[in-house]
């Protein structure tokens, strides 16, 4: 498919066809990648708390997994207060 390159403000831009958005899944954000004189754009499909497992364990390995509230605190006693 060919595409004219248009100016938008400073900068310049294509048009990319409905069709084309909706077959690739594209929103409002769409990641860039250069390999060589080729653009690449894919779509962004980002999941709550995705990545989360393999971060936590390489909080593991590393020691830094200790909680920053001690978890021992007993919240029934008379002077603790929300």
């Amino acid at each position: 498919m060919k595409a004219t390159i248009v100016p938008i403000g400073n900068s310049k831009g294509i048009r990319i066809p409905r069709a084309v958005l909706e077959q690739c899944h594209f929103t409002n954000e769409v990641d860039l990648e250069i390999k060589g004189e080729t653009l690449i754009l894919k779509s962004i499909h980002k999941k709550p708390r995705q990545g989360w497992d393999e971060a936590f364990k390489m909080m593991h390995l590393i020691c830094e997994d200790n909680p920053l509230v001690d978890d021992t605190l007993d919240l029934n006693i008379k002077e603790w207060q929300w």
